[in-house]
């Protein structure tokens, strides 16, 4: 992500924070300019050590809590799948997701079949639906590559 495009972003926290009557702390600036230069859905481990050297005095806990707020707010968005620890994505458009099984490495793919897939109708359930994201999972190319040097030698 480019410097204007990371500008656009953080203008857009502190208006969507303004509209929330919320406060755009130094910390989730921070936090967010970190999620948006790591570009590679971090887990909130990869973004506390990216943020530390910006703000020393920070601690996990806002970091945790920053990143739950920043995803609440759609100013970042958060990619869970089972048995893994919790990953963000500074991508918010819709897109889908490549998980791996065997690294837990997310690929972003777009694919205009997925994004027009008919939602089911949910209402008999008292839920509606605002936003979907599917993952398809299985194992990616680094990880088979190396199972087959090991099975050679």
């Amino acid at each position: 992500m480019d410097d204007a495009a990371r500008q656009r972003r953080l203008h857009e926290l502190a208006r969507i924070c303004r509209a929330r009557g919320m406060r755009c702390t130094v910390q989730r600036r921070a936090i967010l300019e970190a999620v948006l230069e790591l570009d590679n859905h971090p887990t909130p481990e990869q973004v506390y050590e990216a943020v530390v050297p910006r703000l020393p005095g920070v601690s996990k806990t806002t970091v945790y809590r920053a990143l739950e707020s920043l995803a609440r707010l759609g100013v970042i968005s958060k990619a869970c799948h089972h048995g893994a620890v919790a990953r963000y994505d500074c991508r918010t458009e819709l897109h889908h997701h490549l998980i791996c099984l065997h690294c837990d490495s997310i690929i972003d793919i777009t694919d205009e079949r997925l994004d027009a897939l008919v939602v089911p109708d949910t209402s008999g359930f008292g839920f509606n639906v605002t936003d979907f994201r599917v993952q398809l999972r299985g194992i990616c190319r680094r990880c088979r590559d190396h199972q087959r040097r090991e099975e050679s030698t």
